[in-house]
């Protein structure tokens, strides 16, 4: 009989994991730093997912019960791992509680961060209340309050959504793509113009990476829910002392553009988890040069990393998508198995 096999984190990746194993029978032990399961979907209060358009608290909530209901998984919520020794088939891992448990492998499914929008001071987050993030919306949207300005309780007349905000940013450190935000705020203006229709809604852009959903994603928002890109480099974001004033160069017409707005949404990128050093430390992992969770052999085992029984999946090794991030959970899953299987065989 194999060891347990430990996965760490229980955003979209982690749950997958975990339920993939125990459906084969194979017993897991999950440890989530947070007192509630779910990862950034639940924990940031995520509205409608794309492309499925299912409410994140009941896509993500079905994945959280079938892994609580499961005895085949044993659940640690606000816990961490401390120390972790040994080699593949044969590992200790001591938990913040003081509890010792002896596993397999682990598959590190320890999610990003969202982008801190104050590293943008010109744009506007934390100057004026009504720059808000795509999160702070997706909050609005998933509370059933609605989209408000935040400085006066009142229903947006024009809403502008800046993209690229933490991501592409050679300035500010943060050069990747962040590959959800275009498909983010694609759909999140389109529930804007659903639940507001006279709201003229804006999405500021460098370019458009809807990432397997330009047509039903990115045209859908502009023919049918009549949302206005505009291709620009923005240069500040101002206010007149009620509207937000967004100003910058249209680089399509090559003119200097200056629109007022009731409120303007920073679309977020994601950052490498904050905890990923100590993280790389503990489990004797590699780093991207970017600050995420390295991945090797990508073509050989799915997951690997660059120690022998630790595997690695979701928006842990970089920006993705939730359903990537499932998907990947799975397949780490199936790798951690095999090298426990294999291990427990010899």
């Amino acid at each position: 009989m194999t060891k347990p096999i430990l996965v760490v984190g229980a955003g979209p990746a982690g749950l997958a994991a975990a339920h993939s194993l125990a459906s084969v029978g194979q017993k897991v032990i999950l440890v989530e730093k947070e007192d509630t399961l779910g990862g950034a979907p639940i924990l940031s209060g995520y509205a409608k997912l794309v492309p499925s358009g299912e409410w994140a608290k009941d896509a993500i909530g079905s994945m959280v019960d079938r892994v609580v209901k499961n005895k085949l998984i044993t659940v640690h919520k606000g816990m961490t791992v401390n120390k972790y020794t040994g080699n593949s088939g044969a590992f200790k891992a001591e938990l913040s509680s003081g509890k010792s448990v002896s596993v397999g492998a682990t598959i590190l499914c320890t999610g990003f961060t969202h982008f801190d929008s104050v590293n943008k001071p010109e744009w506007g987050f934390g100057t004026y209340p009504d720059v808000v993030t795509t999160t702070q919306v997706e909050q609005m949207i998933s509370s059933g309050k609605g989209v408000r300005r935040m400085s006066n309780g009142e229903k947006p007349k024009r809403v502008a959504i800046l993209l690229c905000v933490g991501s592409r940013d050679r300035q500010i450190g943060r050069e990747w793509c962040s590959k959800i935000c275009c498909s983010v705020s694609a759909n999140l203006a389109i529930e804007i113009r659903e639940e507001l229709p006279d709201c003229h809604v804006y999405i500021y852009y460098m370019d458009i990476r809807t990432f397997g959903l330009y047509e039903e994603v990115y045209w859908q928002s502009q023919e049918e829910h009549k949302v206005k890109y505009i291709k620009a480099r923005i240069a500040e974001v101002t206010s007149d002392g009620d509207k937000i004033i967004v100003k910058g160069e249209d680089t399509l017409v090559k003119r200097p553009i200056t629109i007022p707005f009731d409120l303007v949404v920073h679309a977020i990128g994601m950052d490498p988890n904050v905890d990923n050093m100590l993280i790389s430390s503990i489990f004797g992992v590699d780093l991207h040069h970017w600050g995420f969770l390295k991945q090797e052999n990508m073509y050989g085992t799915a997951g690997a990393s660059s120690r022998a029984g630790v595997f690695v999946a979701g928006s842990s090794t970089g920006p993705e998508t939730i359903d990537d991030s499932i998907a990947q959970g799975n397949a780490a899953a199936m790798s951690a198995l095999a090298s426990v299987s294999k291990i427990a065989a010899e």
